[in-house]
């Protein structure tokens, strides 16, 4: 079986655009949440969220205006993998570095959907409105509205597969490509199907991750409704606190992550410099509630349990995880006690942390950018903080590396992934030797 490398990544999250930036302010516990300024945030429970800044698509060269009909998500991807692509050495200046098969290399997303045209929908419900008629909602006429006044570009760049093929038409990947929308879990379930492709002999090259944007009123509310979302709006940095007993629910993020996966000897023969290896991948189902983890972590356990058997590894090798974590009291809780259930014994040894303390929650695109988190931790030796931990839960009681980043020794990471639904997943990245 191939082994599949890491050979470049990119990121776009609420911290920053750069990885080595983004990396030093979570370091740091320097949060990314703030009030919301992407809309109008005054009416609802949740005023705040972690959202990217100074962005545009000039950061990559390109000419903004000529993506403006593309989705905030879309945008986040390009970027993203336009960096990863720099990184290692594949694509620069929109010339190829490395003269790679494009029918050997492919794309696979963990995308979200984007975001509707807000104001065109609104007119289109008013005009809807018959107030000659009590009130009632005229179908037509509301149909009759959307034809005269929404882009159908607009429309169609709203798919959750449009980043995908935006990214094999930018940087010419002929090969598979693939999105796939599994909430939470999304790019990193993207990440491990695409390895396997890789390890099929179906790819050289995968570029693989997700993108998301949900800071919108339609996400907002949503999340709302299911009471997932923190409501400390008084404090925005410290409103993300995993692990916390005094948590109220998880920050809303946005962003991209973007990683180059790549067969070992590919790598090898062109001299690319490599960040670790993606040696496991495990996904399961809880098959339980669809807003709900299983109480007994059943998904959780069985995810992190054949990402270690793909591997080749056991709960011994492990030097540090970094949890799905969301800052809601039933994932704390129930993570908690899949990763007791599991690593038994060993479990109050092992760091754990949540980088969602400090950047929110990027939904489709958290386990992408929380497994270079991991690419990194290893690298540099130093685990990222939980930050805003003060109160000490008692169903909580691992080591959450709380507060302050901590230097150790890591080879081994694990990088979890919950999603609603009960799709988990699990990746285990190693020191590449």
């Amino acid at each position: 079986m191939k082994r599949v490398v890491i050979t470049g990544i990119g990121l776009v999250t609420p911290l920053g655009h750069e990885v080595e930036t983004v990396w030093k302010k979570l370091l740091a516990g320097e949060s990314g949440v703030g009030p919301i300024t992407l809309f109008d945030a005054s009416n609802f429970p949740t005023k705040i969220a972690a959202e990217v800044k100074d962005f545009d698509m000039a950061l990559i060269g390109e000419e903004p205006d000529d993506w403006k009909l593309q989705d905030r998500h879309t945008q986040f991807a390009v970027v993203a993998a336009h960096k990863a692509m720099c990184d290692a050495a594949l694509w620069c200046n929109k010339s190829k570095a490395f003269q790679f098969d494009s029918e050997r290399i492919g794309v696979y997303t963990g995308a979200g959907e984007g975001k509707q045209d807000f104001d065109c929908f609104a007119e289109m419900i008013l005009a809807g409105v018959d107030y000659q008629a009590d009130g009632k909602f005229d179908i037509g006429k509301f149909i009759k509205k959307g034809i005269e006044i929404l882009d159908p570009i607009k429309e169609l760049e709203q798919e959750p597969n449009m980043p995908a093929a935006h990214l094999a038409a930018m940087f010419e990947a002929y090969g598979p490509n693939v999105n796939c929308l599994t909430a939470c879990s999304a790019s990193a379930q993207a990440v491990g199907e695409a390895a396997k492709l890789i390890k099929r002999g179906e790819a050289d090259i995968m570029i693989a991750g997700g993108a998301h944007s949900m800071i919108h009123p339609f996400g907002v509310t949503g999340f709302n409704l299911l009471t997932a979302l923190s409501t400390n709006n008084a404090d925005p940095k410290g409103a993300s606190r995993p692990f916390d007993k005094e948590r109220d629910g998880f920050i809303l993020g946005e962003g991209a992550a973007m990683v180059i996966l790549e067969d070992l000897e590919h790598a090898q023969r062109r001299g690319a410099k490599i960040y670790a290896e993606l040696a496991g991948y495990g996904a399961t189902s809880d098959a339980f509630r669809i807003t709900d983890i299983h109480p007994e972590g059943r998904g959780a356990v069985g995810c992190m349990s054949k990402a270690l058997e793909d591997a080749g590894l056991t709960i011994n090798d492990v030097d540090y995880i970094n949890a799905h974590g969301t800052s809601t009291s039933v994932n704390d809780r129930v993570e908690t006690l899949a990763v007791k259930t599991l690593f038994g014994d060993r479990a109050k040894q092992i760091p754990v942390s949540s980088t969602k303390s400090v950047t929110g929650h990027l939904v489709a695109a958290a386990g992408g950018s929380e497994l270079i988190y991991c690419l990194l931790a290893i690298r540099d030796g130093i685990l990222p903080p939980t930050i805003n931990y003060k109160t000490p839960d008692p169903d909580c009681d691992l080591d959450y590396i709380p507060n302050v980043a901590r230097n150790a020794k890591c080879d081994v990471c694990l990088s979890n992934s919950f999603g609603f639904g009960g799709q988990n997943v699990t990746l285990a990245v190693k020191r590449f030797v």
